[in-house]
């Protein structure tokens, strides 16, 4: 990870914290270098949301297990930041420039703003946000 030291975290990477899937063991390199203190970690407050989201609806979670994921999640206290000023402004005219969901916007422009990298998990956000710090996330260093 070069001289990366800020990350957005993605919803798309964090859900694979606590569900065994595809590109996991990417996800958790991320995680681990955040609980190492080798990366900042950052997200709007719409990570919580839709982490909560893709769980309820994972047929594998109850309401138990998803309660108890965001829990882990918020006990790493990742700095987010709330929908509002120049992070609104920006993850609009990147939805509309990238032809993105404003929810997906949101984790570019916090990477814009921040001059930080977001890895996703979602091809068709890495594909369609042509910046230089948006990437797949299988492009993670080990």
């Amino acid at each position: 990870m070069e001289e990366e030291k800020i990350l957005v975290l993605d919803a798309s990477v964090a859900v694979k914290w606590f569900n065994v899937e595809p590109l996991r063991e990417k996800a958790l390199i991320i995680r681990d270098r955040y609980v190492n203190g080798e990366i900042e970690l950052i997200a709007p407050d719409l990570l919580y949301y839709e982490v909560a989201n893709a769980l309820r609806y994972n047929p594998r979670f109850g309401i138990e297990e998803v309660k108890s994921a965001l829990k882990a999640l918020e006990d790493l206290s990742i700095i987010t930041y709330d929908f509002e000023g120049e992070l609104r402004e920006k993850a609009v005219e990147l939805a509309y420039r990238f032809g993105i969901t404003i929810y997906d916007a949101a984790y570019v422009a916090l990477a814009v703003i921040r001059d930080a990298s977001l890895y996703t998990a979602n091809k068709e956000v890495a594909a369609k946000a042509q910046l230089t710090n948006v990437k797949y996330l299988s492009e993670i260093a080990p």
